[in-house]
């Protein structure tokens, strides 16, 4: 009996820009299609596994309801009403990764992109983030493409 071994395919996922939350700053977005992350400047969340400033995992899943537009209804307090009471006592942050960008090697949709971070979240940290309203789909569609994301989450941690 011959077995065959599946090669993961390995992506590493770096964030290297930080922004306001705040109507300047989310306003160039609009457009973009992506995931977006929001997390707090200084304080720290006490997660099961380590602590983060990550609180929320977001998709725009159309030009329509862009990145920008999805930030700009938390920043006036339409969208998530954790977010905004959050970015009330603190200065809140956000990143975000542009969905062209994994079109190259990413053949499922946003939505799976999107459970894909949520699950790893939580893989990491032992819960989802604390403003994530749900919890993902619990499928992994990366392994069924034989991709793993190496997703930087020390950059919520420092």
């Amino acid at each position: 009996m011959e077995v065959l071994e599946l090669q993961m395919e390995k992506k590493k996922v770096k964030f290297s820009r930080s922004y306001e939350l705040n109507k300047t700053s989310v306003k160039p977005l609009k457009g973009y299609i992506g995931l977006y992350l929001i997390y707090l400047d200084k304080t720290f969340i006490q997660y099961p596994f380590k602590d983060s400033r990550l609180i929320y995992i977001g998709k725009s899943d159309s030009k329509d309801s862009s990145i920008g537009k999805r930030l700009l209804d938390h920043v006036s307090g339409a969208g998530n009403p954790a977010i905004y009471n959050y970015s009330r006592k603190n200065r809140v942050n956000f990143t975000y990764l542009n969905f062209e960008l994994f079109k190259r090697f990413w053949s499922k949709s946003i939505e799976d992109l999107e459970n894909y971070f949520i699950n790893d979240f939580f893989k990491n940290f032992g819960c989802y983030p604390i403003c994530n309203n749900k919890s993902s789909d619990q499928t992994d569609n990366a392994l069924e493409q034989g991709i793993q994301l190496e997703i930087n989450w020390n950059f919520f941690c420092e």
